[in-house]
């Protein structure tokens, strides 16, 4: 009844605020569902800048190339060393490609906006599990519906 249609519009002058508020912090302008991928840069084999907005690819994890022990690094060598190999095959998937936004979800711990990607059609996070590169690793909101896998195994 009305006790719905209020919530319901409730909720969207709060997402409208949300929109708002992202866009007046330069957050929101490119990372736009739908919106074709000008310019990215792959950190890793699941993060980078797109558009000149951090990012983090959606429900899976690739191994770090960041320094064992530096936060958000690698736990041992061997995890960096396959990192490095997740990150180039993430590059040779998209270079050439039609890379589009196709969910933008909230920031993660690290200030990255998280996102889904399309290349060519296909979600990138499926062709990256695909290839063995990247594992899933699914979220609900902000918390982790599974253990994040282990690299160094």
């Amino acid at each position: 009844g009305d006790a719905e249609v209020a919530s319901q519009d409730r909720g969207i002058a709060m997402k409208r605020a949300y929109v708002v508020s992202l866009a007046l912090t330069g957050c929101i302008v490119p990372a736009v569902h739908g919106q074709a991928v000008d310019s990215l840069y792959w950190s890793d084999g699941d993060s980078g800048r797109i558009n000149g907005v951090d990012f983090r690819l959606a429900d899976v994890d690739a191994p770090e190339t960041g320094g064992v022990g530096a936060r958000g690094g690698a736990k041992c060598e061997p995890e960096r060393a396959l990192g490095y190999i997740a990150k180039q095959s993430m590059i040779e998937a998209t270079r050439g490609k039609k890379v589009v936004i196709t969910n933008v979800e909230e920031k993660d711990d690290f200030g990255r906006v998280v996102m889904s990607l399309s290349i060519d059609g296909r979600d990138a996070g499926e062709l990256g599990v695909a290839s063995g590169y990247l594992k899933p690793y699914v979220f609900d909101g902000k918390r982790a519906t599974m253990p994040k896998p282990d690299w160094c195994k």
